[in-house]
Parts: structure tokens; C-alpha cells; sequence
């Protein structure tokens, strides 16, 4: 048996062993409750951006009879004429570095393919461009797609 001579003050090498293995416990859990929460947010914010573009593309086609073809999508001079509402932030993933729409659905880049009524290519010149999908990847969970309203 230790004996303790009571005028030492202090914690015992477990006791403070305890202590740190409880600190960096909740330490751990702090920090992974705050990255959840940081997903949770992109993901919301990818949600926002892809309904916010499907405001702006529906309205478009409200007034032109046709879907915007993706080209005319990453142009910024024809978005800032035909979608004025939304801004540049609007086509970029929060993760991404990128404004620029692509016809597949990626990691950090939101993705728009466009079609003529029959499922093949058009390009608003000699075929009107009449459905779409709009993607959005989300971090641990399903794509969140939406398609053409009319």
C-alpha cells in the first residue's frame, strides 16, 4: 500500500491521465459536432442555389418559350442580360471555385443538362431546348436535382 504524507498537495499521474483523456474527449466531440454543422450548411446552401436557379431558368423559358442552353449558362455576359437576379455566387458550389455550370453532375460544381423534347441535344437555334435537370452533389447524402416545371 502507497502511503501519502498529507502535506503534499496535488493529482496523481492517473488522475491526470483522466483529466486529459475526458479533455480531449469532449475536445473531439466539440470538433465534430462543428463539422456537421458546417455540412449541414453547404448542403442547405446548395439547396438555395439550385432552387434559385430553377426560378431564374423557369422565368426565362416563362418568356422565351425555351430553356437557356448551358453554354449560354456559363456565359456571363448572357446571364447578366437574360437572368439578372441571380449573382455569380449563385452557380458556384460553397466548396467549389468555380461559376461555371457542366452538363454531368460533379463534386463542387453545380450541373444543368438541357435537352430538346425528344432527349437529344438542341441548341435553341435549330432545336428549342425543352427539359432539364439541375444538379446539386451533396456532401453524405443524395444529389438534390430539379427538373424542368413545363
Amino acid at each position: 500500500m502507497i502511503k501519502r504524507n498529507n502535506n503534499q498537495a496535488g493529482f496523481t499521474i492517473i488522475e491526470l491521465l483522466i483529466f486529459i483523456i475526458i479533455i480531449t474527449i469532449l475536445g473531439l466531440l466539440i470538433i465534430s459536432s462543428f463539422s456537421d454543422f458546417r455540412q449541414k450548411e453547404r448542403n442547405q446552401s446548395r439547396q438555395k442555389d439550385i432552387k434559385a436557379l430553377q426560378v431564374a431558368i423557369e422565368g426565362y423559358y416563362a418568356q422565351n418559350g425555351n430553356y437557356p442552353t448551358l453554354d449560354e449558362l456559363n456565359d456571363p455576359q448572357w446571364r447578366t442580360k437574360n437572368l439578372k437576379a441571380l449573382e455569380d455566387d449563385d452557380y458556384k458550389d460553397p466548396q467549389g471555385t468555380n461559376s461555371k455550370l457542366t452538363a454531368n453532375p460533379e463534386n463542387k460544381i453545380y450541373s444543368y443538362n438541357v435537352k430538346a423534347d425528344d432527349n437529344t441535344d438542341c441548341d435553341n437555334k435549330t432545336k428549342d431546348c425543352q427539359k432539364y435537370t439541375l444538379t446539386g452533389t451533396l456532401e453524405e447524402a443524395d444529389p438534390f436535382i430539379k427538373n424542368n416545371v413545363y
